[in-house]
């Protein structure tokens, strides 16, 4: 028999035992090897050079993590039986599966009005069919269709293992030492209240500290205003090479980026046909930048540009704003780089870009986390901590990244 009781010895939580030939099964797929070739972090590699890490890197720890916990909970008399475990395991295994490449980045660039999570739960029924069921279970406790509500609370809420991994992993890769948080402390502090998960109140301080980091590595790191501008140029060059091929022009793309290149794939598509999830599964960060160097040397001006401009690391210069920029503002640019390349001014709108961004650090409308005290009282972190102003964690921060090329780098 083939030993697939590995070891793997990650740099951010050491060693990390695949816990059994299921999951060895689930990581050798084909889909979950695609994860190898995805960048977690999109294009912050260009403002912190060490983010070179990966999806794939990412869902082992979120596994690790899941274990870790999965014992805790058990410790204080939580029921959880091998099934469940194994369940919820390849559930947070399996949880980022459906990433476009580049992850974030390029999610509604390259389709059309369904998610990441969506294609996820497609691709962990695909594999489900391929091993006769084996992921019933983790394809109820993903959709939160399994009783024990607290199990999908672990896969995805405020406080999931998603979370904990990637703060962590994002802080260590990119050198960004605020984001660091004690995963080891707040996975000792959890526990199951009522089919919850809630924190003991021993651990309000490691919350307070997670919130904090979460907030801190959303605005230095994530929404950096260089690493946005990366994103804007990558997206701005497939939108142009995407009306290039619709106009019948022939570029050069894998089969796999050009079933994408040429026609807006649906959630209905994903869902009616078999080609989109089949081109998916083998579309990857690769095929993207494989294309754009040879797209330096396209006879289209704007989209050689855009190539060029990406690949020498010459990005948009971006201005962060707190009010929307006036449309006047974008004509004038698009004019004035139409006059300069000898293009029209539609088309020198791919070197202009306006990009509203918003983000929560928490939401106690929605999905909060509870403090367990130990007379039994529930209370939310916001009423349960002290020091937070979760007045401005919970409050809805919206900016405005307005880009453009620079003259200089109009050549």
């Amino acid at each position: 028999m083939y030993n697939k009781k590995k070891i793997v010895n990650d740099p951010v939580h050491g060693f990390i035992t695949i816990p059994s030939e299921l999951h060895y099964d689930l990581i050798q797929h084909p889909y979950f090897q695609r994860l190898n070739r995805i960048k977690q972090l999109g294009m912050s590699f260009m403002v912190y050079p060490g983010a070179q890490h990966t999806r794939f890197q990412h869902s082992l720890g979120a596994m690790h993590l899941m274990e870790e916990t999965i014992a805790q909970l058990r410790s204080k008399g939580n029921e959880i039986t091998e099934e469940e475990s194994n369940a919820v395991l390849a559930a947070i295994l399996l949880h980022d599966i459906g990433h476009a490449p580049f992850s974030h980045v390029l999610e509604s660039t390259i389709t059309q009005g369904i998610s990441h999570e969506e294609i996820s739960l497609l691709m962990m029924q695909q594999i489900n069919k391929e091993l006769g069921g084996a992921l019933d279970l983790a394809l109820q406790i993903f959709q939160n269709k399994y009783p024990k509500k607290f199990l999908h609370q672990l896969v995805s809420s405020q406080l999931d293992m998603d979370r904990l991994d990637y703060l962590i992993r994002d802080s260590f890769f990119t050198g960004v030492v605020e984001g660091a948080v004690g995963a080891a402390r707040i996975i000792k502090m959890l526990n199951v209240c009522d089919d919850e998960l809630v924190v003991e109140s021993k651990g309000v301080y490691s919350i307070e500290k997670f919130l904090i980091a979460r907030r801190m590595m959303y605005w230095q790191v994530y929404l950096h205003k260089t690493s946005v501008s990366a994103e804007q140029v990558l997206i701005k060059t497939l939108e142009r090479a995407k009306e290039l091929s619709r106009r019948g022009k022939s570029l050069f793309a894998a089969p796999q980026f050009d079933y994408f290149l040429k026609q807006d794939v649906t959630k209905e598509d994903f869902i009616q046909k078999s080609e989109p999830l089949k081109y998916y599964a083998l579309f990857d960060d690769s095929d993207i930048m494989s294309a754009i160097k040879v797209w330096t040397m396209s006879d289209d001006k704007v989209l050689s540009l855009l190539c060029r401009n990406l690949m020498d690391r010459r990005l948009f210069k971006m201005e962060v704003r707190e009010h929307k920029p006036l449309k006047q503002e974008e004509s004038e640019l698009a004019k004035k780089f139409a006059k300069a390349l000898n293009v029209s001014e539609k088309e020198a709108r791919y070197l202009v870009t306006l990009h509203p961004v918003s983000a929560y650090t928490y939401r106690p409308k929605s999905d909060t986390i509870k403090v367990l005290y130990g007379n039994g009282e529930l209370k939310d972190i916001s009423d349960a901590s002290d020091i937070l102003n979760l007045t401005l964690l919970s409050k809805h921060e919206k900016k405005y990244y307005f880009g453009y090329v620079r003259d200089k780098d109009l050549i």
